[in-house]
């Protein structure tokens, strides 16, 4: 090997900050033991898309890194900062979750927007009431993300006069607002009619084009393909295989991983 070919040879160190670490995450529901010892680091930028069949533990391991669901061991880093755990746990400090929350924003399978509140008001919420960000900021900061997601004009309307696929768009919109370090997006596309996906996905790599950091629970699996750098596939509550995309899709090792691919293509 020649010295050019040996210098591109070595790859260069990650030298990128570490934005979400999650080490020997167990979570059980009474006697059913969901997440069985899960280990996964995102660094920031990272896109890793998170896949398995249902009941596997996607959108568990989601749930408890946002502290929705309370882990029953492990631990949590976030940008840098550990979780405070009890034994249980349980978070011992509140107020680290509540601000850690800020930090970490979520978009859901069901849109979770408020019914009873507007676009422009869904969006401002938080900011405005949680962050404290003054109100005619948090409007012009609305008004420009509705715009990037295609919803601009529509900042009066409610969800319920809106179709599947702008309300999952509104609701990033909200999860914008909070200038989060990392994105968690729990199936975004699976509560959608088929014709509607295309427009959310349209937004979700836009997003990845950025570089936001996310973590992506799908049953897409083209589009996990063409946007994550990393692909993560859960079997029973443990991590099966993991790796950069071309080798999880294109040479998997798992004779589950191989039977999983085989049943969604």
């Amino acid at each position: 090997m020649d010295t050019a070919a040996a210098a591109a040879s070595v790859q260069e160190p990650d030298t990128r900050r570490e934005a979400i670490r999650v080490e020997d995450l167990h979570k059980s529901f009474g006697n059913l033991e969901v997440l069985k010892g899960v280990d996964l680091t995102a660094q920031q930028g990272d896109v890793v898309a998170i896949i398995g069949g249902s009941g596997s533990g996607k959108s568990t391991m989601l749930r408890c890194i946002n502290f929705l669901e309370t882990p029953s061991s492990g631990k949590i880093v976030i940008g840098g900062e550990e979780v405070a755990m009890r034994g249980d746990g349980s978070p011992a400090n509140q107020k680290q979750i509540e601000r850690i929350r800020t930090k970490l924003a979520m978009v859901f399978q069901q849109f979770n927007l408020w019914t009873h509140r507007t676009l422009l008001e869904n969006v401002i919420e938080v900011p405005v009431h949680v962050l404290k960000v003054p109100k005619a900021e948090a409007i012009e900061r609305a008004r420009e993300l509705l715009d990037r997601v295609g919803l601009a004009g529509r900042e009066d309307t409610y969800p319920a006069y809106m179709s599947g696929g702008q309300q999952q768009r509104a609701a990033i919109a909200r999860a914008l607002a909070v200038d989060p370090s990392a994105m968690l997006f729990d199936e975004p596309t699976s509560a959608l009619d088929p014709e509607l996906v295309g427009e959310v996905l349209t937004v979700i790599r836009g997003l990845a084009a950025e570089g936001r950091t996310m973590l992506l629970v799908t049953h897409e699996m083209k589009f996990a393909r063409e946007v994550a750098n990393h692909v993560v596939y859960l079997y029973q509550g443990r991590i099966e295989e993991q790796g950069p995309p071309a080798e999880v899709f294109g040479n998997p090792q798992s004779e589950r991983l191989k039977q999983f691919l085989s049943s969604v293509a």
